[in-house]
């Protein structure tokens, strides 16, 4: 494999990366305000967050994606195809890290904030400094356990012509005949990025628990 396409296979790499690290950026903060507000027990938003939550989990990536790209501009929305991906994992990641936040907040030990309320504290400041450090050293695990799904799953956004780093993959492998030595190279570049991710979740627990302490 020449370096014309080695380059073209990072090229690929980093549309994989800065795409999934964008749809992660919102769906983390997203999944935890979806937690809180149905764990608010509001009746007619906890059906509808419920509702998206299940379906977010159960509907294939490819469909969502696809749905995304063509539904929108029939309702007025246009997207070019960028933003339909990072729409498309951030929904779907969302949703996924929804169930994770919500797990880590039913197993919040309740009885701070009953105490913390005695002495005076707001919701909002209870939240900040007491709830959000322990769930979110809860949460973490698996956290970037979905993070890692994401970008597995991250090649179904070539079906609207992205060229990440699988497309691209496939592309050289059929120009050069030679699959071989492009499929290793993209499987050591997702392996480089999942293991960057797992290594980052070991420092970051690590921190939070010399913190906790």
């Amino acid at each position: 494999m020449d370096q014309a396409a080695l380059h073209t296979l990072l090229l690929g790499a980093w549309t994989t990366a800065w795409i999934s690290a964008v749809a992660v950026a919102g769906g983390v903060p997203l999944g935890l305000a979806l937690a809180l507000l149905r764990e608010a027990r509001i009746p007619v938003v906890g059906h509808i967050i419920v509702l998206y939550v299940s379906l977010g989990r159960a509907t294939p990536l490819v469909t969502l994606v696809l749905f995304i790209f063509v539904g929108a501009p029939l309702l007025g929305i246009p997207l070019d195809r960028y933003t339909a991906a990072i729409v498309t994992l951030l929904l779907n990641t969302a949703a996924f890290n929804a169930e994770v936040w919500r797990a880590a907040i039913r197993s919040f030990p309740h009885e701070q904030v009953e105490a913390a309320r005695a002495a005076g504290m707001t919701r909002v400041l209870i939240f900040r400094r007491i709830m959000l450090p322990q769930i979110w050293i809860t949460s973490l695990p698996g956290l970037v356990n979905e993070m890692t799904f994401l970008i597995k799953a991250s090649p179904a956004i070539g079906v609207i012509g992205i060229v990440d780093l699988t497309r691209v993959t496939n592309r050289i492998s059929a120009i050069t005949y030679e699959p071989l030595p492009p499929i290793l190279v993209a499987a050591a570049l997702y392996m480089v990025a999942i293991g960057t991710l797992v290594r980052l979740q070991r420092l970051l627990d690590a921190r939070a628990q010399r913190l906790a302490m």
